[in-house]
């Protein structure tokens, strides 16, 4: 296979799974809180697998008493996961709330380091963009508990059709590269 037969192929791949995955991102918006459920459950999910490895390690190095921290983070992550996964509408909640406090923490870096990039070109979509983080997240902040059933649904939904739209015009453009 040539290199141009290669990038056609590919090309044609990021384009059906921009399709994918912009069909995914339409799917998690009009249902946000389903999408926002197996995120949590996702997360669990990968807690308990950490845990569960990190056990592991302390088992296997035969170091339990030196490797007493590593236990503990080895449970705290496994606890965490398996409550994450048994109760995940408290978990989408605690998520919920952490995503606000980040978007608010987020902005105000943003905004503070706007001021310190004045007058170079940008710093207004800087200290803009501090603001709208800062507007997001106290918005998802005093609607909870009803953000919990949208919040991290639609911002997933949203990441998904951005990257899927992005991942079109890329391929797009690797195929109008290809013909040129």
């Amino acid at each position: 296979m040539s290199i141009v037969d290669f990038i056609k192929q590919e090309g044609k791949t990021a384009k059906w799974v921009g399709v994918l995955l912009m069909i995914t991102g339409f799917l998690s918006l009009i249902a946000p809180f389903a999408a926002g459920l197996s995120v949590a459950l996702f997360v669990g999910t990968l807690f308990i697998i950490s845990g569960v490895a990190q056990f592991f390690l302390v088992f296997r190095s035969g170091s339990f008493g030196r490797g007493l921290v590593l236990a503990l983070l080895a449970a705290l992550s496994f606890v965490a996961g398996v409550y994450m996964v048994m109760q995940p509408v408290a978990a989408l909640a605690t998520l919920t709330l952490f995503l606000a406090g980040y978007f608010i923490a987020s902005g105000v870096i943003e905004a503070i380091a706007s001021f310190g990039a004045k007058p170079a070109p940008g710093w207004g979509w800087l200290l803009f963009g501090g603001i709208v983080s800062i507007v997001l997240g106290v918005m998802i902040w005093r609607q909870f508990p009803l953000s919990g059933a949208w919040a991290i649904g639609t911002l997933v939904g949203v990441r998904m059709i951005m990257s899927g739209w992005t991942l079109f015009a890329v391929g797009g453009l690797a195929k109008d590269a290809v013909t040129k």
